[in-house]
């Protein structure tokens, strides 16, 4: 009789445990390369930046343009790579900072739009976890997420890894000395992250079907991750949305025992989030939330005084541990989703 599945079993629960010594890696593996890319920007002085990934790797990129257009006021678009895989446009990129991010580096969609980037102008930067990859080598500057392989196809050490490498990027390019300290306290609380219990979501959420998850600004990237990984994990329908839209459209189908998942750090995006929460309960909604200080439904722990601009890391990182959960409850090997492949090579 072969063993059921535990969920400390997988290889998800396995390498999104180590992201702590990823990050903690990567700070040290990066620190000169992003020292001296923050001095080429500020000399460079981009009039804009372009961000282009598929996946959870795009959802990284949302974080990416939250953390640059509010700490330096810099324009972040997303590029549509079937501009240039598919319509062969070309677009006027000359003195724009071009950010790839990628696990595998090999993405032909990817590839294409990169190199379209480089011969308009574009600065190409590459967040690349395969540090000999295509990708990389056609980048002017690789940051290297130093994450390893990771063999889930479920991919969570490399998002988080994507995460700190944009923070360290920002942090340096700007000189800000508060962002330093919070990537420097990255791989501390993301171990601490990684300890607490979940467990309760996972419970409420077994015979889910269709849910929200929710967040806003700098948490609004690991809001969309988080709906991903329910649907790749676990079967669940899970959409996600913006606490300032979920209120037009999304909230008709929201009634009793309808799951939703708030989370929430601490900083200007909060306001509205409490009376967000309320609206939900009174209609009803199983809702679950995570936040410092944020009340209201099953309140998931969360890890206290980080900086915000690292909150949403960490909680991305409790939730990791919790889906791995629900998958196994569910009956899923959240290693092998069902149709899915590890990398995804659209043209």
């Amino acid at each position: 009789m072969s063993k059921k599945l535990q969920d400390s079993d997988t290889k998800m629960f396995a390498e999104a445990g180590t992201a702590g010594a990823v990050v903690a890696r990567q700070i040290a593996a990066t620190v000169g390369i992003l020292a001296d890319l923050g001095a080429k920007l500020r000399e460079m002085k981009p009039r804009a930046v372009v961000t282009c990934a598929r996946g959870s790797s795009d959802h990284a990129a949302t974080y990416a343009k939250y953390l640059i257009e509010t700490k330096l006021g810099l324009l972040v678009s997303s590029a549509a790579p079937s501009i240039a895989s598919v319509y062969a446009a070309r677009q006027m990129l000359e003195g724009t900072l071009f950010i790839a991010v990628s696990q595998s580096g090999k993405s032909p969609d990817l590839l294409l739009t990169a190199e379209a980037a480089k011969a308009s102008g574009a600065f190409v930067v590459a967040l690349v976890n395969v540090a000999d990859s295509p990708l990389a080598k056609l980048a002017d500057v690789v940051v290297p997420l130093s994450a390893g392989p990771e063999l889930s196809v479920a991919a969570t050490k490399s998002y988080i890894a994507t995460l700190a490498a944009i923070l360290g990027l920002v942090a340096h390019w700007s000189e800000d000395k508060e962002l330093m300290a919070a990537l420097e306290a990255l791989p501390r609380n993301l171990e601490a992250a990684w300890g607490l219990d979940w467990s309760g979501a996972a419970e409420r959420l077994i015979s889910a079907r269709n849910m929200f998850v929710i967040g806003r600004g700098l948490g609004f990237a690991v809001t969309q991750e988080a709906a991903l990984k329910f649907k790749e994990t676990s079967g669940i329908h899970a959409e996600g949305f913006s606490a300032a839209e979920v209120k037009h459209g999304p909230m008709a189908i929201v009634g009793h025992g309808f799951p939703v998942l708030v989370m929430s750090q601490k900083d200007e995006s909060r306001a509205g989030i409490p009376e967000l929460v309320h609206d939900f309960e009174a209609r009803g909604a199983a809702v679950m939330t995570a936040g410092v200080g944020l009340k209201g439904g099953l309140e998931l722990p969360v890890v206290e005084g980080a900086h915000p601009a690292i909150e949403p890391i960490l909680f991305i990182q409790s939730f990791y541990r919790m889906v791995n959960r629900l998958s196994v409850l569910r009956g899923y090997n959240p290693d092998t989703p069902p149709h899915l492949n590890k990398v995804t090579e659209t043209v």
